[in-house]
């Protein structure tokens, strides 16, 4: 197997929401702010090429389908697809993707399935050959928002999904489409079954942890439903990785793709030999 850390469109929003209730004297250490409290952010996306053959994309990050105004509103940089210019840089294009695995379907991580927008077109998928790999129980979540979280959601999505034939639901830690060589960890403290893919000694951490700052335990995001649950669901994620090895892969670390797990004397989680992008990185076994 062989890792790829690919660009999709960038994001600024405000920081205060990024980090829930730590206050911005903190933050803004980590991060400075720009005249608007906006902070920047990455939706970064992992290709893994030759997983038993297949080429496997684990999420698309928040594409292009945004008509010009939302994307204002949601701070989206770019206004073309980011994502199909960084599958083009690692020789592929999005025809070429085998499975394209969604650890939830809020548009900041599933957004880049959909075709650039274009006046008078309705939405529309990409990735024809690909099957896409959803949790069963976030799906239902997507089916059926809570008002928190409904503007997340991107309305014609489960319909596209359904209707391609390709969609799956996985509800273990394995799946029928990636077999033994993709382990499925769920988490339900920022969205209802969150799924967290784990492959080659690498795991895709979504929004359980967004990026290296919020691997310190205490720190969460405002958009999260249940920080506490959340907290409890990082301490015992973090110490699994640790003791196993497994590195942590951002999707929306600014200037980090991978790191490694450490934990200080005091019980603090933090993150060493970090990596910002990954192209053609040899994986774990």
């Amino acid at each position: 197997m062989m890792f790829w850390s690919l660009s999709g469109n960038s994001q600024k929003l405000d920081g205060g929401a990024m980090f829930g209730n730590a206050p911005k004297a903190l933050w803004s250490r980590w991060i400075t702010p720009d005249e608007h409290n906006r902070i920047p952010l990455a939706c970064r996306c992992l290709l893994v090429k030759d997983l038993d053959g297949r080429n496997v994309l684990f999420e698309t990050g928040i594409g292009a389908f945004f008509e010009p105004a939302l994307r204002e509103r949601y701070g989206v940089v770019e206004s073309r697809h980011v994502l199909l210019d960084s599958l083009a840089d690692a020789g592929l294009s999005h025809q070429d993707i085998d499975a394209v695995v969604l650890s939830h379907l809020h548009f900041d991580h599933a957004g880049g399935l959909l075709a650039s927008w274009e006046e008078g077109q309705p939405p529309r998928l990409l990735f024809p050959n690909a099957t896409f790999l959803v949790g069963a129980a976030h799906w239902q979540r997507a089916l059926r928002p809570h008002a928190r979280d409904r503007a997340s959601f991107i309305p014609e999505l489960p319909g596209l999904l359904e209707r391609s034939g390709r969609l799956e639901l996985v509800e273990g830690e394995h799946s029928r489409t990636l077999g033994q060589s993709v382990r499925f960890h769920f988490s339900d403290g920022h969205t209802p079954g969150l799924m967290l893919s784990e492959v080659g000694g690498v795991v895709f951490c979504a929004d359980l942890i967004p990026g290296r700052f919020w691997v310190h335990l205490p720190i969460t995001m405002g958009y999260d439903r249940f920080p506490e649950c959340l907290i409890d669901e990082k301490r015992a994620f973090l110490a699994d990785k640790l003791a196993r090895n497994v590195q942590l892969f951002f999707t929306h670390d600014h200037d980090c793709a991978l790191a490694k797990v450490q934990c200080d004397e005091r019980g603090r989680y933090g993150t060493t030999a970090e990596q910002r992008e990954l192209s053609g990185w040899q994986a774990q076994g």
